[in-house]
């Protein structure tokens, strides 16, 4: 460890979950298989939903961006804190720590983004089935996950443009696997925090929103659906409705607690498990949601893994 040059590093150096090597290399090893699973969950969605003509619908093209989003947050933590624990090396530069900061941040807010654009288009589809190719036309559906992907940009550049007016006075210790905000502002110096919190603040005002909006479309959702004759089709709304629910409030009520609850000075394992529940949770579990309740992808994976090919 660097622990003797720690007050005079550039960067940060991660401390993880525990100092013990033995427990370093055991959550290594966890976090790496989590990261292949979840990496190859998404990436058949991916590829599927690019390629097969059957998955061309609005659903499936929320779905391969919300993979893309998925992939891409857990390829910009997970990685390198495998690659530190295994090397015995948490120390991580202060460009990279920034770096992070900004793309998980892009990710994060991209799939809540994503995941409201895909609880309104599934409200206009089964709600307003008539009106569905009208709403949901091909150009309005390129429209909004362009303003996904721009308007996700927007969070990670206030919290850099913040953390680069705060001063470090303490010493450089992140207790975390990756470079989290709230950590962050623990190093600072008096209250020079207070900026970051107005950003967090604002930004779990947008998220609550964008949550409420999520509610509100699966509300009428199930209200249309228990009006429906047939059991079967009501079972199939609800198992695939239910968890998405579930992963959306995981993810947004543990990222509020961990971005708005002060830091202590000796985090909790339960604050520990809190940040995966917002980084590592939802993209390793969305591909199974999305996928296993889903007929026609499953029959597409069925047909890829038997004839090796797509057919038209």
């Amino acid at each position: 460890m660097i622990m003797e040059n720690i007050t005079t590093m550039s960067g940060f150096l991660l401390m993880g979950f525990s100092d013990n090597h033995e427990l370093q290399i055991l959550q290594a090893v966890l976090f790496l298989v989590t990261y292949l699973v979840g990496s190859a969950g998404n990436v058949i969605i991916i590829t599927i939903t690019t390629l097969d003509p059957q998955l061309q619908s609005p659903m499936y093209y929320f779905l391969k961006q919300l993979s893309i989003l998925d992939l891409s947050s857990l390829s910009v933590t997970v990685p390198q804190y495998v690659d530190s624990s295994l090397a015995r090396s948490g120390y991580i530069s202060y460009g990279q720590c920034m770096l992070q900061i900004f793309f998980f941040t892009w990710f994060a807010w991209g799939e809540m983004a994503i995941l409201t654009v895909m609880s309104y288009d599934r409200y206009i589809a089964v709600c307003l089935p008539l009106h569905y190719e009208i709403i949901m036309c091909p150009r309005k559906c390129r429209w909004a996950v362009t303003a996904v992907w721009l308007s996700s940009s927007i969070p990670g550049t206030l919290y850099l443009a913040t953390i680069f007016s705060i001063r470090i006075c303490r010493a450089k210790i992140i207790h975390q696997f990756f470079c989290d905000v709230p950590q962050l502002l623990k190093l600072s110096c008096s209250n020079d925090y207070l900026v970051i919190m107005g950003v967090a603040d604002f930004l779990s005002v947008i998220g609550f929103a964008c949550f409420v909006g999520i509610v509100i479309s699966y509300v009428h959702i199930f209200s249309t659906v228990l009006r429906m004759p047939s059991a079967e089709s009501r079972s199939k709304v609800f198992s695939t409705c239910l968890p998405h629910l579930f992963v959306v409030s995981l993810f947004l009520s543990t990222g509020i607690f961990a971005y708005l609850n002060p830091t202590s000075d000796f985090p909790t394992a339960l604050e520990f498990l809190f940040s995966v529940f917002y980084t590592v949770l939802p993209p390793t579990l969305n591909p199974v949601i999305y996928s296993l309740r889903n007929d026609a992808i499953k029959s597409v994976v069925r047909k890829l893994l038997l004839s090796r090919k797509f057919t038209s």
